[in-house]
């Protein structure tokens, strides 16, 4: 097992797809609106806390329904790394924070999205997580980005896409997301069984 995606006791660390529904679900329905388009915004990209909190109008492409992120962990050099989402989450940010509009303010659109810090978004997922009746080590930011890695593998095939989209300087620690538990790895099973 591989330790990123597993506790030491051998619990999971990532969401299941069943989940993530759930998660989604409680975060649509969700009064403040920034929370909503924050939650949509980790669950649909896996990305980072802290990437997903330096998000500005500027880094939402919504002709290409994508949104740009700067790659933490990455101390070398400067990276950027364009994440496609779904039509729904490209809405959402542009009904919560008037994407168009931001744009075309030289002041607003290099503001931040969110304007909470780490603990403050932090607690927002937590919270859904908690709604949603998910528990564990995984009901966190961390298990959506690695719920994310696992789905996105399982769904593309393509390690270096994945790489990519998670920001991974190699592409052995994207491959940990090869590691399945549970459903996921039972329908392999039955894949092979059939």
């Amino acid at each position: 097992m591989s330790s990123d995606l597993f506790t030491s006791e051998g619990g999971r660390k990532y969401l299941t797809a069943e989940e993530l529904v759930q998660f989604i679900a409680v975060a649509n329905a969700q009064e403040r609106a920034e929370v909503r388009s924050f939650c949509l915004v980790l669950a649909h990209t896996g990305c980072r806390i802290s990437e997903a909190l330096a998000l500005t109008a500027m880094s939402v492409d919504l002709e290409q329904q994508a949104v740009t992120f700067k790659t933490l962990k990455q101390r070398s050099a400067e990276r950027f790394r364009a994440v496609p989402v779904p039509a729904s989450t490209i809405d959402t940010l542009e009904l919560v924070h008037s994407i168009r509009k931001a744009r075309r303010s030289p002041r607003a659109k290099q503001e931040r999205l969110w304007r909470w810090g780490r603990t403050q978004g932090f607690n927002h997922v937590k919270d859904v997580m908690a709604e949603a009746g998910i528990e564990g080590a995984h009901a966190s930011p961390k298990g959506l980005r690695h719920g994310f890695g696992v789905r996105a593998i399982q769904k593309t095939r393509n390690p270096r896409l994945v790489q990519k989209w998670l920001g991974h300087r190699s592409l052995e620690t994207t491959t940990i997301y090869m590691d399945i538990l549970g459903q996921e790895e039972r329908a392999e099973a039955q894949a092979m069984w059939a």
